[in-house]
């Protein structure tokens, strides 16, 4: 059975979701059902290995197969669930913005779609992205401060055409700078960013404007 299911919406930076909350509830019921679909799943390892018996053991392993079933099908409700970016209060306009958390490498990661910060070609921060990038700053300073943060900026694979960047690589370069020198200007400490420009290197999706971002990874 599938049941090896990855890439957990983990802890958002606080201040940057208002309802993480329900977030985190959401992720304490899907760990409980991947925890329960383990021990079904033994138990029907279990039943399978034994002799065939009569029609009540055979009803029991049909019981547990659907009960597998269904707290798959939950999983995926919630894994659904949590990848829908979590609305926010006062207003601000965060549509688009992924944030994940790795627990291997224990990095969370804030994607901002390009299009929101940036024009087609542009490395200038849009006025109406520095609200979401005021919270980001606030939750930098206030609960991962001393921590690393890494600034990457990713483009679509689209050639440069009408732009005074040479390449996507420049550009993406470009824009991880503007967003640092953002978080700078908004007091997270300079000597903790790091950035770096992919270009396309790294799409997320088919969709070309889920590539076009900028990941703000804390470590």
């Amino acid at each position: 059975m599938r049941i090896a299911r990855t890439g957990f919406i983990g802890m958002a930076l606080l201040g940057l979701v208002a309802a993480s909350g329900c977030q985190n509830k959401l992720h304490d019921e899907n760990t409980a059902l991947w925890q329960q679909n383990r021990e079904l799943q033994a138990r029907l390892a279990s039943a399978g290995n034994e002799p065939k018996a009569d029609p009540a053991q055979s009803a029991q392993l049909s019981q547990l197969q659907s009960q597998l079933a269904e707290r798959d099908a939950k999983i995926n409700e919630l894994q659904g669930q949590l990848r829908t970016p979590t609305a926010t209060s006062g207003g601000q306009d965060l549509s688009g913005i992924e944030t994940s958390y790795d627990k291997t490498s224990q990095k969370m990661t804030v994607a901002v779609p390009g299009d929101v910060l940036f024009s087609a070609g542009d490395a200038t921060i849009h006025d109406s992205a520095k609200g979401t990038l005021d919270k980001v700053a606030a939750s930098l300073k206030k609960d991962y401060a001393g921590k690393p943060v890494k600034i990457e900026g990713h483009t679509d694979a689209d050639p440069i055409r009408y732009s005074k960047w040479k390449s996507n690589d420049e550009l993406s370069l470009a824009r991880a700078q503007a967003v640092k020198a953002y978080l700078v200007k908004k007091g997270v400490a300079e000597n903790l960013i790091t950035v770096q420009g992919l270009g396309s290197a790294q799409p997320k999706a088919k969709d070309k404007s889920v590539n076009r971002r900028v990941d703000i990874v804390v470590a």
